[in-house]
């Protein structure tokens, strides 16, 4: 079966839209307000975490018919409490809280008036904001008409104008790079691709677009899996392109303006340098349609996984509980939520990677128990220690032992901890097989 035209681009938008939420829009001019002159290897790192991983992710988990039978590649205990995290942080407690908080405190905040109580503006925005992701959740089955029709290309069109505005319009004074990205600007993108939060959400959005598929009359894997591809190469090349549009932006005004606390701020300066303070209704169209549909889709596909695993509560209330909850989280700040995000992300992001290139090359693999029990627990122990450790929480011993791994101090010592954990899950299958 092949699907339509029409239809193949609509699947496409939803999932560009579940991507393209809260962090896509303000780490991307971020990045190139702190990289500079180093903008193009950092934005190349950023990249592979925010775009190549992520699409990988999305067909990945679309080949195992979901996250939780890839976990099990693991083990079963492992499968339940890592997919539970996944869609806790993607989810009520760091993902959708942001997606509501970032729009208020990029294109509300700064025009409130002088003495105005940012609490109260902030509860009320963010009460509007999740009445609306409610209204849109409790009827799934219209969900890809009314993000694939007007919400992503109204979005794309918007970031498109701002963009071409700046080319014509912009201020540029392109500055050196900051320290971080003096020494490795690849890599450094390449962490700072975490933050979107991308390669771990698309262990939850594969299903979903495979479900989408379903819907439209797609029974056989094998064509699901081709249109998973397709929509995922697709939203990938949008996703890039807009990435490439707004580090562009941030880079030519690295010199242009000071270094702000958060990319939100930087989108904000660029925009009022264009527009004035007109600019205000454009961003906050363009933060509001981007976090809107990023954040139905988390809450609807959420909620369907968690109707399915506990039962007792259907998808509705699940849809209650779920924006009720991250209601009550994002009215933290975006600071807060950006400084507690880090350090989780660096402990349970390499064991998504892993995951995802382990089920790449399942093939290769499906003989042997022990690569992936081997190479993911190897992972995320290192993985755990160096999030408490830049979380200023040591273990003592355990974190000098682990501080002395390569490439420790950039957050890649788990690359060196899953090639050697690999190498020994090889060494124990040819061992048993030639016992056998």
């Amino acid at each position: 079966m092949k699907l339509s035209r029409n239809k193949m681009l609509l699947v496409s938008f939803m999932l560009f839209s579940l991507f393209f939420g809260a962090g896509n829009l303000i780490f991307p001019p971020f990045l190139g307000q702190n990289a500079g002159s180093h903008t193009l290897p950092a934005m190349l790192g950023f990249l592979a975490t925010a775009v190549v991983l992520p699409v990988l992710g999305v067909v990945v988990v679309a080949r195992f018919d979901g996250l939780d039978r890839l976990g099990q590649q693991v083990g079963k205990r492992f499968a339940i409490v890592f997919t539970l995290l996944i869609y806790l942080s993607i989810g009520p407690g760091l993902g959708i809280p942001r997606a509501a908080s970032v729009p208020f405190e990029m294109a509300v905040a700064p025009y409130l008036p002088e003495g105005a109580n940012t609490t109260v503006w902030m509860l009320v925005y963010s009460l509007a904001f999740f009445l609306v992701a409610l209204w849109l959740c409790m009827t799934p089955g219209k969900l890809v008409n009314r993000i694939g029709h007007f919400l992503t290309p109204s979005l794309l069109v918007l970031l498109v104008f701002l963009f071409v505005c700046f080319l014509f319009r912009g201020e540029v004074n392109v500055a050196p790079s900051q320290t971080a990205y003096d020494a490795a600007p690849f890599l450094k993108g390449f962490s700072e691709g975490y933050q979107t939060m991308d390669t771990i959400a698309a262990l939850n959005f594969g299903l979903v677009i495979a479900t989408t598929l379903g819907s439209f009359g797609m029974t056989e894997k094998r064509d699901r899996m081709r249109h998973t591809v397709l929509a995922g190469i697709f939203a990938g090349t949008i996703l890039a392109l807009v990435y490439a549009m707004l580090s562009y932006m941030g880079m030519c005004s690295s010199g242009v303006y000071a270094i702000q606390e958060n990319g939100a701020w930087t989108l904000r300066c660029i925009v009022y340098q264009l527009f004035g303070a007109p600019g205000a209704v454009l961003l906050a169209a363009i933060f509001t349609l981007a976090c809107l549909t990023t954040c139905v889709g988390l809450i609807n596909s959420i909620s369907q996984y968690f109707s399915t695993l506990f039962g007792k509560l259907s998808y509705r209330q699940w849809v209650l509980v779920m924006t009720g909850f991250s209601f009550l989280v994002c009215n933290l700040g975006l600071n807060a939520i950006l400084s507690i995000s880090i350090p989780i992300l660096n402990a349970i992001y390499p064991v998504a990677i892993v995951l995802i290139l382990l089920g790449l090359t399942h093939s290769l693999w499906v003989k042997n128990r022990w690569v992936y029990s081997l190479v993911v627990a190897g992972t995320g122990t290192v993985s755990v220690i160096y999030a408490l450790d830049a979380a200023q929480l040591s273990l003592g011993a355990v974190t000098e032992l682990c501080r002395k791994l390569p490439l420790y101090d950039m957050g890649f010592c788990w690359v060196n901890v899953a090639a050697v954990m690999l190498a020994v899950s090889l060494l124990l299958g040819l061992v048993r097989r030639e016992r056998a």
